[in-house]
């Protein structure tokens, strides 16, 4: 499982050109069952939790962000593997 934090970067004021493409790209993420969750960052950005990926094809899936490809946000992604969690997630927890 993956965290993701999408930080605004220096060409943050391009976020409205590329809004419907960015979200387009969040609903095909959400259809390919690697998004569990997203959503915004009160400091300004996002995040995103993935899951059912490598590293690798969560990067390259990352790299096709309208938001990453025009510079509005720059990428921190967080690798972590859930031991406990609330019953409605223990699908995190099952072996694959």
């Amino acid at each position: 499982m993956f965290t993701v934090f999408l930080k605004f970067s220096a060409n943050r004021a391009a976020a409205p050109a590329h809004m419907e493409g960015h979200k387009a790209w969040l609903r095909q993420g959400f259809d390919d069952g690697v998004f569990l969750a997203a959503g915004s960052l009160a400091q300004g950005g996002g995040a995103i939790l993935a899951h059912a990926t490598t590293e690798a094809e969560l990067r390259a899936r990352l790299a096709a962000d309208p938001f990453v490809e025009h510079d509005v946000v720059t990428v921190e992604l967080t690798e972590f593997t859930p031991s406990l969690t609330d019953p409605r997630l223990t699908f995190l927890t099952e072996a694959a």
